[in-house]
């Protein structure tokens, strides 16, 4: 099993205007941080990523546009590495908060990306004085959490340095033990791709081979893992045997406008349920590790969020 760290934050934003929303607000969240974590952050704000001598030693540069080790033969079908976070937007599908309204969200950051948490917090704090939505409601950030601890106070401006959480996840399996069923159920649009296609049937061994794909990328390019200590063929052998026991999918569509690509894109993807049967045992470490990293395209944003219903 290789090394996968990850922490989880809760942010709580407080609205000092009417602030409006999408009603899948992940969209204004990872828009809105990516425009100001750039703005804050990055020395030659008119200059691309590739073009700058300071690349190598540039947080942005690391967040939003990881390269691959030269000589690496991880990635070769891939210019970048995923980004090392995950920003999961408020669950409901409510557009509008009045003044004085909590927006609370989560951000998950992934291995070395925990180091760089007060420049997540700094930038929240500075998109809440530009605005967010669509007619650029202002806020503050109140308070970022962990584990219910509070470790910054918007009032005070002060950040508790806390310990790393602890264990890595997926690494203790022995909970499961004996499992032969398990269900899922995707809470977010999820796109998922198998053979260049996106998919709404979901069949076990294609959530695996996508899972092992984006948990193995995350932990060598962020958590100082080997892909090479994954058996990925034996592994999507054994996944091929686990049957679906009962699938309640259905698509859902949503649109984002890219500032960068200045173009309407749709990113619409599949929520529900599926229940999986079978030797589960070998794969219960990646599925729980999926929970916090989420699994397909534009995770980001928040996509391919699921929950293993125990």
């Amino acid at each position: 099993m290789i090394p996968f760290v990850s922490e989880r934050y809760t942010f709580r934003l407080r609205a000092e205007e009417r602030i409006q929303l999408p009603p899948y607000k992940g969209a204004a969240f990872r828009g809105g941080f990516g425009y100001a974590f750039r703005k804050v952050v990055c020395a030659l704000k008119r200059k691309p990523c590739d073009d700058c001598l300071l690349k190598a030693r540039c947080v942005y540069a690391y967040i939003f546009e990881t390269p691959p080790p030269s000589g690496t033969k991880v990635m070769r079908k891939y210019t970048r590495a995923p980004h090392p976070f995950v920003i999961e937007p408020p669950a409901d599908r409510r557009s509008r908060f009045e003044q004085g309204e909590i927006i609370p969200f989560e951000i998950i950051l992934i291995g070395k990306a925990v180091e760089y948490l007060p420049y997540f917090i700094y930038t929240f704090e500075t998109l809440g004085g530009m605005g967010i939505g669509r007619e650029r409601g202002k806020y503050h950030l109140e308070s970022v959490r962990r584990d219910e601890v509070k470790i910054y106070d918007g009032a005070t401006k002060t950040l508790t340095p806390v310990p790393p959480g602890g264990a890595e996840r997926g690494q203790d399996p022995a909970e499961e033990s004996g499992a032969d069923r398990i269900t899922l159920e995707f809470v977010t649009p999820t796109r998922i791709l198998y053979n260049k296609h996106l998919t709404v049937d979901l069949e076990f061994h294609i959530l695996v081979r996508n899972l092992l794909r984006r948990i193995a990328l995350l932990s060598c390019f962020h958590c100082g893992g080997n892909p090479d200590d994954i058996d990925f063929r034996a592994l999507i052998r054994k996944a091929e045997s686990v049957k679906v026991r009962r699938r309640n999918l259905r698509w859902v569509d949503w649109e984002r406008y890219s500032t960068r690509q200045k173009t309407r894109m749709k990113l619409g993807g599949f929520i529900g349920k599926v229940i999986f049967e079978g030797d589960l045992m070998p794969f219960i470490p990646y599925i729980r590790i999926g929970e916090d990293a989420h699994v397909g395209k534009a995770t980001s944003f928040g996509l391919g969020k699921y929950e293993i219903i125990r």
